[in-house]
């Protein structure tokens, strides 16, 4: 098990995210890679210095239970996820009608903020909204700070709601 045999097995697949979700192959083992909290990619120690490689490995994780793997066709290695895979990083309005946010992650991923990709407030008060399948994205304070720009005060049973709304759906960034 090496990178090079997973970058062989993954030929191909580059520009698209592959359906791992379908894919079930053995387990084999654990590879010291390593997703930071902020989103940086570590290999035995050493940063990853081609974002290209990251993400062809990104579009190829997979969440079990709190797991998270690199699966191919063949293969299922268990790496380490600080926090969440994806860090999201850039936020702006679909169009002047300001109705849908559109979000971006460290690894280009571009999305809308709607009900297939949702926003959730852990018990810490940290944001993550679901990238694709089961896997999230942390929202960088950076752009938690250009929402709390956007919110609406809402009453509520506990205090004050800090609400804004994307494609439809409110969206909360906690109470006051």
């Amino acid at each position: 098990m090496s990178l090079d045999s997973i970058i062989g097995q993954l030929t191909g697949h580059e520009n698209k995210v592959p359906p791992v979700e379908l894919w079930d192959p053995p387990y084999c083992g654990e590879m010291d890679i390593v997703i930071k909290a902020d989103g940086s990619w570590y290999y035995n120690g050493s940063i990853f210095k081609r974002m290209s490689l990251v993400k062809l490995f990104a579009s190829v994780i997979k969440k079990e239970n709190d797991e998270y793997f690199l699966v191919t066709p063949v293969e299922k290695i268990k790496i380490t996820v600080e926090d969440a895979p994806f860090v999201l990083t850039q936020w702006q309005w679909q169009d002047d009608c300001q109705e849908t946010i559109i979000v971006a992650t460290n690894l280009d991923d571009e999305f809308a903020l709607n009900p297939d990709h949702r926003m959730r407030l852990d018990n810490n008060g940290q944001l993550y909204v679901t990238v694709r399948r089961n896997l999230e994205a942390k929202v960088h304070r950076n752009v938690y700070y250009q929402w709390v720009d956007i919110v609406k005060e809402v009453p509520s049973e506990t205090g004050t709601a800090l609400i804004f709304q994307s494609a439809g759906q409110f969206y909360t960034l906690g109470e006051i």
